[in-house]
């Protein structure tokens, strides 16, 4: 599960990162509101926590207005972190479309539990935290097997695990496989698929990747 941490003070949002790794979970740190849109709007995310008073180089952003920006696009759910205890200020949060305010100082076990409990209640169906993607290695893994990837073949497994039981067309996995926007045709993308599903083949004797027809492809561990 990936999850994108918009966090400026250093030394908290590295504890954040690294309990939530320790946990299960696949975490991007970044330390100010542009780099945090930059994420959000290049790359999909399972869930989002966000500082409320974040630094911006054009002045013009902060984590409400990205709590905004993630609502008004996406169904991600979104974690706000903040020193601003007042009620205002978590009922603003809300209203901007936060699925829970945690104030700080907060235990790092208590925002994993928030965490947790998002996650299930948005999508019971989501896949266990046995599948991982880890994006410093470009490896997957499922309970203690692990592969490893090429940059594509992470791209295309990412997509496509971050919306698990849902149908994603050709033209999306192939957008979010390549950054520079190259023209890439069916069958490549079908071509990617193959090699990406023998690769995954050590992982478990359960089918990972489905073709749908003529309509792309879904992530859903089930059995064959």
């Amino acid at each position: 599960m990936n999850i994108l941490i918009v966090e400026d003070e250093i030394d908290l949002g590295s504890i954040v990162r690294d309990y939530l790794n320790s946990n299960g979970f696949n975490c991007t740190l970044v330390h100010d509101a542009d780099s945090g849109l930059e994420k959000i709007q290049q790359e999909s995310w399972d869930l989002i926590v966000l500082d409320v008073m974040l630094p911006s180089k054009t002045g013009s952003i902060n984590g409400l207005r990205l709590c905004q920006e993630v609502r008004n696009n996406t169904n991600t759910p979104v974690i706000i972190m903040s020193a601003r205890i007042e009620e205002t200020d978590r009922l603003l949060g809300f209203e901007l479309g936060a699925d829970d305010y945690i104030c700080k100082p907060f235990s790092p076990r208590e925002l994993v539990a928030r965490v947790k409990a998002i996650l299930k209640r948005v999508n019971p169906e989501l896949p266990t935290q046995d599948f991982q993607l880890i994006k410093e290695s470009l490896t997957a893994m499922y309970g203690a097997n692990k592969v490893e990837l090429t940059l594509i073949e992470y791209r295309i497994l990412k997509t496509l695990s971050a919306r698990p039981n849902t149908i994603i067309s050709r033209d999306d996995l192939m957008r979010n496989a390549y950054s520079d926007h190259r023209i890439v045709s069916d069958r490549t993308m079908d071509s990617h698929i193959t090699k990406l599903r023998k690769k995954l083949l050590p992982l478990t004797d359960k089918e990972i990747i489905h073709s749908v027809y003529g309509a792309g492809y879904k992530f859903q561990i089930s059995d064959k």
